[in-house]
């Protein structure tokens, strides 16, 4: 006679044995994809001590789902001219039905997309997740976010308004600061002589399709390039293989514990958080005080008037602030594409021995939070109206100390003081 629990048992080996099925008849027709599975989330061994810093890389691929959601949703009602570009934003905004969040979605998509890169930017450093072997990942990471910066100024151009007008002619006018080929490089990027729709119908191509597929094809290159080499943790010391293994595998890292599903449930309570904090921004104030979405831009693009600041989003502020405290037009633009350029180079010039911050000396701490200082400074003087002969001096101050940390960085890291670190990695932050 069955029992309760034989009852309860048989739907249960049922629906086992149904998943079974599935999987087996998935493996028979394409058996390299429960091995990419394991290999990359169920096998994956990561270090067992990741602290709130490390939800940033799953949430920036969070907002990239959402930036490629949203933005498919916005080309159906999107018109790439001139003439028509700020209306069919409008009409998104009034008309569609849902379109207005659509649309703040897609705009403080963007601006949290820079947070949450930035704040992984400033983990590898913390922890030197850039040193060897992980000197690939680092790069990889630094051609996303400049392609996320091309990403995002030609998806700043497409709403045609005031500020995306004036924005789109004086950055690429930068480009005419190049001996010989300046002036024709200008006009071939706008495709006339000022921003119109030969300049709309480019971007939108390149924002809509060229630079997402790009994009995807460098975080898949990113990860892949991860989980070769394994992920770096607070500690900086690569998790250890014990003589037996774990209860997991004999063969798996006693330091170590599966991707799934424990980290994926970890980054689900980051993820919970993150979209409570980015429903109150959509529906409460999704300008930002005018951070995220300028006043300017809610005024149609006129050649005529030029708005009182022409300054860029946020995010480039900093950047922004640097071409502007330099005097020499050449010399400005220089400067900006140098201070991208030189994150390329940091994992050959930190010389330490010691990858995370932790078990570094004085200097180090000291020169980090020097970086944080002048970068967030450099942010909100790019963002002002640049008027002020004693911001401008101060700008160049933080300029020359931004580039001081990289260019001195081979010095001080072999010169600071060092802690003992643990053969293993520890679970104290």
């Amino acid at each position: 006679m069955a029992t309760a629990n034989d009852k309860r048992q048989a739907p249960n080996d049922a629906a086992t044995g149904l998943i079974n099925g599935v999987l087996n008849w998935v493996h028979d027709r394409a058996p390299g994809v429960l091995p990419a599975y394991k290999k990359h989330m169920s096998e994956y061994f990561a270090p067992k001590n990741f602290n709130v810093w490390y939800y940033f890389g799953s949430l920036a691929m969070l907002v990239l789902v959402n930036q490629i959601v949203t933005g498919i949703f916005l080309t159906m009602h999107f018109k790439p001219s001139a003439a028509e570009a700020f209306a069919s934003v409008e009409y998104i905004m009034r008309d569609v039905e849902w379109g207005w969040l659509i649309r703040y979605m897609h705009s403080t998509g963007a601006s949290l997309f820079f947070i949450v890169v930035y704040l992984h930017m400033f983990r590898g450093l913390m922890y030197g997740s850039y040193q060897k072997p992980r000197e690939l990942v680092w790069v990889l990471g630094m051609l996303i976010y400049l392609v996320l910066m091309a990403e995002a100024f030609m998806g700043y151009v497409l709403p045609w308004g005031q500020m995306s007008f004036w924005g789109a002619k004086v950055i690429i006018s930068l480009f005419g600061a190049i001996p010989v080929i300046g002036n024709g490089l200008t006009e071939w990027i706008m495709g006339d002589y000022l921003p119109g729709d030969a300049t709309l119908g480019r971007f939108f191509a390149l924002h809509v399709i060229a630079l997402p597929l790009v994009l995807l094809l460098l975080v898949v290159l990113h990860l892949g390039a991860l989980h070769e080499v394994g992920s770096n943790n607070p500690d900086g010391v690569d998790i250890k293989y014990g003589p037996k293994g774990n209860r997991w595998s004999p063969t798996a890292p006693t330091d170590g514990i599966p991707f799934h599903p424990y980290y994926t449930m970890k980054d689900l309570f980051g993820v919970g958080f993150f979209l409570t904090l980015a429903a109150f921004i959509i529906f409460f104030t999704p300008a930002f005080g005018g951070w995220f979405l300028e006043h300017d831009n809610f005024t149609e693009a006129n050649r005529l008037v030029t708005p009182e600041h022409i300054k860029p989003v946020w995010y480039y502020t900093p950047y922004y602030a640097m071409l502007r405290v330099i005097p020499n037009k050449l010399g400005g633009v220089i400067v900006m594409f140098a201070a991208i350029a030189i994150l390329f180079a940091v994992p050959w010039l930190d010389k330490s021995k010691v990858r995370s911050h932790r078990y570094r000396g004085p200097i180090t701490k000291a020169m980090l939070a020097l970086l944080v200082v002048s970068f967030v400074w450099l942010g909100k003087i790019g963002a002002g109206p640049g008027t002020d002969p004693v911001e401008t001096i101060i700008g160049r101050v933080l300029t020359f100390l931004y580039f001081a940390f990289f260019i001195t960085m081979p010095f001080w890291t072999r010169i600071d003081r060092t802690k003992p670190v643990p053969e293993r990695v520890t679970t104290h932050d």
